[in-house]
């Protein structure tokens, strides 16, 4: 129980750490906006138009789902080092790890949000 109190109590300290840095770039930060301050500002030119217009939505979504679909892999390394030790009851949980993902892949696959276009 006393590992837990010193990782809390360093937490505490790095929220308060954050929260005082923050604190004191506002209060003594410089405020001098100026129209030359406030222009945008891209790779040293000055922007000649506005932008081309916004990623689709679409766009966003397939990329959060690569990224929850990807990161059952990460799951899986560890799960294939130790699948030794871990036996039958390893396999097992594994099992239903991957029908609970597969379930939501079918899920979203019928509604469509696999579909580009």
């Amino acid at each position: 129980m006393s590992e837990y109190l010193f990782i809390g109590v360093f937490a505490l300290v790095a929220l308060a750490v954050i929260a005082g840095i923050l604190i004191l770039s506002t209060i003594l930060g410089p405020r001098k906006p100026t129209a030359q301050k406030l222009i945008p500002y891209e790779c040293g030119m000055l922007p000649s138009e506005e932008a081309k217009g916004r990623f689709p939505v679409r766009f966003a979504t397939i990329a959060m789902l690569f990224i929850i679909f990807d990161i059952e892999v990460v799951f899986m390394y560890p799960w294939a080092v130790a699948l030794d030790q871990l036996k039958i009851f390893g396999l097992i949980e594994m099992l239903v790890f991957i029908v609970i993902l597969a379930i939501a892949y079918v899920y979203i696959w019928g509604r469509g949000g696999l579909e580009w276009d």
